[in-house]
């Protein structure tokens, strides 16, 4: 992997047969990110899975074939470690379409991801049990009103 940084964006270039998720994890950890959004993302990923959330569960879908990684965005939180929240689009062979919350992926050819950071933040990531999902919050320190 490469990555350079510009104030606080960074350009990230993953390589072939990396884990997209661990290798941002590692990298979250390395820079002690705890708040960015991943701005954009093109590329190639084989090994993938996504998932369509129905309003209880994903429904997951795996794609046996490499796919063109055609738009990429989400974000990373603090959760107990770096918590990875993407979604992506993602084109088959045969030129379709198909996208949906990215579960997993591994890079093919190589990614290319912009991240926008938040130095100084912390962005949370806790379960709204109403939901049934992690959800973001931009602002976990602060105390709910009395």
């Amino acid at each position: 992997m490469q990555a350079v940084a510009e104030g606080t964006r960074w350009m990230l270039r993953l390589d072939q047969g990396q884990d997209l998720f661990a290798t941002l994890g590692e990298f979250a950890r390395e820079h002690a990110i705890r708040a960015a959004v991943v701005s954009s993302g093109i590329g190639m990923l084989r090994d993938v899975a996504i998932g369509y959330w129905n309003g209880s569960e994903y429904v997951r879908k795996d794609l046996a074939e490499p796919h063109e990684l055609v738009g990429l965005h989400g974000s990373i939180a603090e959760a107990d470690g770096p918590s990875i929240h993407l979604h992506a689009a993602l084109a088959a062979p045969n030129h379709q379409l198909v996208g949906g919350h990215l579960i997993r992926g591994t890079v093919w050819v190589l990614n290319e991801l912009l991240l926008d950071t938040f130095p100084g933040r912390t962005f949370g990531r806790a379960i709204d049990e109403t939901l049934g999902l992690r959800k973001l919050d931009l602002e976990p320190e602060r105390l709910p009103p009395r």
